[in-house]
């Protein structure tokens, strides 16, 4: 692994696209098979739970969700997380990797508002969620 890791281009399309969508709040990317470039994986409009069904168990990935959540005095709230899911069975080349993509991504995706780095599917619960991000 050379450590130049690279985000796709259409890693930041796609984010674009979600920050201006209404029916797309879930952005998944992955590293490349080479551990060399953070590539695009899946878009869709997922409930909480088929986020949580999307996360594999044994591969990292990075999602970018469009949390919908009422704060503390009932307003509705909206935040754009990132989320780094670095699930334990993960190789430590791949963690490595997955950690310099994490960090680029924050780089690249202006507008996320709230950043979660989880290694088991506990930490995403919704209320985990939204309580990082109130």
């Amino acid at each position: 692994m050379s450590g130049n890791i690279v985000v796709d281009e259409s890693c930041i399309s796609v984010f674009q696209e979600l920050k201006g969508r209404r029916d797309l709040n879930t952005v998944i990317y992955r590293m490349s098979d080479s551990l060399e470039t953070v590539a695009f994986d899946f878009k869709g409009n997922l409930t909480h739970d088929e986020l949580l069904k999307a996360l594999p168990a044994d591969e990292p990935r990075y999602v970018v969700h469009d949390l919908l959540f009422a704060s503390a005095d009932g307003a509705r709230q909206e935040k754009i997380v990132l989320i780094s899911w670095c699930p334990a069975r993960t190789t430590t080349e791949e963690k490595i990797a997955h950690s310099s993509g994490y960090c680029l991504l924050q780089n690249f995706l202006d507008g996320v508002q709230v950043y979660v780095a989880a290694t088991d599917l506990s930490e995403l619960e919704y209320q985990a969620l939204v309580s990082q991000a109130s």
